[in-house]
């Protein structure tokens, strides 16, 4: 599989740690699909991260949730999904000059990729970080630079995404932050 063919990401969230490792495997058996993370998150829950095309990805997720049954929370399929998102939940970006910082908060984690991915798409912005649920009460959320125009909105298109919807918790938009507050972010 090459890059070129990871152009959409699959994600479960299961309430049983043991269902989401028995689900992991059915993903990487049922079709050729890229594991980006698979762990536990909070509070108790088990997320599954994968990668792939679209025809590969929906029936390693098929799998996935049948033998997660009653224990799965969420799940999505993105196909087309932006390059950034799948960078940002691997690795996070190094800021470069920055006019305006946003962040989006969900209490969901599902919710944080449909953002992130309407959020990139929708202005010319780069994402530093999508944080899915680990170690934040399973909260999770997105952050992201570039001028404060795009930064705006693209902030305001993903705490509209389709997929997110009664999930956020708050958003917000920093004009010209200081360098110190990125030594917070990374």
């Amino acid at each position: 599989m090459t890059d070129i063919d990871l152009n959409s990401i699959g994600f479960l969230e299961f309430s049983s740690i043991a269902k989401g490792i028995e689900a992991t495997d059915a993903i990487l058996k049922a079709a050729d699909v890229k594991l980006v993370f698979a762990h536990p998150t909070c509070p108790g829950k088990y997320g599954v991260l994968f990668s792939g095309e679209v025809a590969a990805v929906m029936s390693s997720l098929e799998s996935g949730a049948k033998i997660g049954g009653p224990f799965v929370v969420d799940s999505v399929v993105l196909p087309r999904v932006h390059p950034q998102v799948i960078r940002a939940l691997s690795l996070g970006a190094e800021p470069n000059e920055v006019d305006a910082v946003g962040v989006m908060e969900f209490f969901s984690i599902t919710a944080a990729v449909y953002a992130a991915d309407a959020a990139v798409k929708s202005a010319d912005v780069n994402l530093l970080e999508v944080r899915l649920g680990t170690g934040i009460g399973g909260k999770s959320f997105v952050i992201l630079t570039g001028d404060v125009a795009a930064v705006t909105e693209s902030v305001r298109c993903g705490v509209n995404a389709e997929g997110g919807k009664g999930l956020l918790v708050a958003s917000v938009v920093i004009p010209h932050p200081l360098p110190e507050l990125f030594e917070t972010l990374l």
